[in-house]
């Protein structure tokens, strides 16, 4: 991985992880347009990268961790599923990461969820979350553990669903983000160390630009998906996705046949 590559990976993690269209789909698809998919180096940096991102968060949000413990405490009943189930599943999502078919099929049928969704939940009254509804977003979150589903429209979704607001929905999903992306960061940095993987300084100073350009691009993003969701919803993200989705299995199909030749 060149400085480049780096760049429009954090790029690519800004934009897309609080937005409702899979930020690992993208972060696969883009590394494998580069070539550099199936590298160690680029699976770590597309995880450890995310701490820059939850940083936007915790900036913008800074006066909201210092409401109520309450407020801790949902967070962490709405982390447990995906504790439990990402251990169980590890394995498995390991090799799911690297199917950029999984991603598209994905994306697509995402896509046709978010042109629905607004129909079929509406903008909700609810502004409060109780824990039994933290619980239950918490285990529409577990459904990103596929690639492609997006973690923030899976939680945003499950919180619809409990007759949330979209903004407020959209706000406990970036919330919760930052146990379980710090989570899946020290996870995956642990079990890189045990397997004796060293980072060079090289691979550190990318690791820093990546963090730095997610955080800003990030901060950007979450301002303006605010706004555009709470004035149109989530149709545009949905037809998004559907495009996406089709353009990548058009593109690993073309790849393959071209391979055969």
């Amino acid at each position: 991985m060149n400085t480049w590559e780096a760049i429009v990976l954090a790029i690519i993690e800004g934009i897309t992880e609080f937005l409702p269209v899979s930020s690992t789909g993208h972060m696969i698809v883009a590394s494998s347009f580069f070539g550099i998919a199936q590298e160690d180096f680029t699976k770590l940096f597309t995880i450890v990268i995310q701490l820059g991102t939850i940083m936007s968060v915790v900036v913008l949000y800074f006066k909201r961790f210092f409401q109520s413990m309450n407020f801790y405490y949902k967070l962490f009943v709405a982390f447990l599923p995906a504790v439990f189930l990402g251990l169980l599943l590890s394995d498995f999502i390991d090799g799911l990461l690297e199917n950029p078919i999984t991603v598209a099929v994905s994306l697509i049928i995402g896509g046709f969820v978010l042109l629905k969704v607004d129909d079929w939940f509406g903008d909700g009254e609810e502004t409060e979350i109780s824990y039994a509804t933290a619980l239950k977003i918490g285990f529409f979150q577990c459904l990103a553990m596929i690639p492609g589903v997006s973690r923030s429209g899976a939680s945003i979704v499950g919180g619809m669903t409990q007759k949330l607001s979209r903004t407020v929905a959209a706000e406990f999903s970036f919330f919760l983000a930052i146990p379980t992306m710090l989570g899946a960061t020290v996870k995956k940095s642990y079990d890189y160390y045990e397997a004796g993987f060293q980072l060079s300084s090289e691979q550190v100073n990318l690791l820093i630009i990546g963090n730095v350009v997610g955080f800003v691009v990030a901060m950007i993003a979450i301002k303006s998906f605010i706004t555009y969701l709470s004035k149109h919803g989530f149709k545009i993200f949905g037809y998004y996705r559907i495009i996406a989705g089709v353009l990548v299995l058009l593109i690993h199909f073309f790849v393959q046949k071209l391979t055969v030749i």
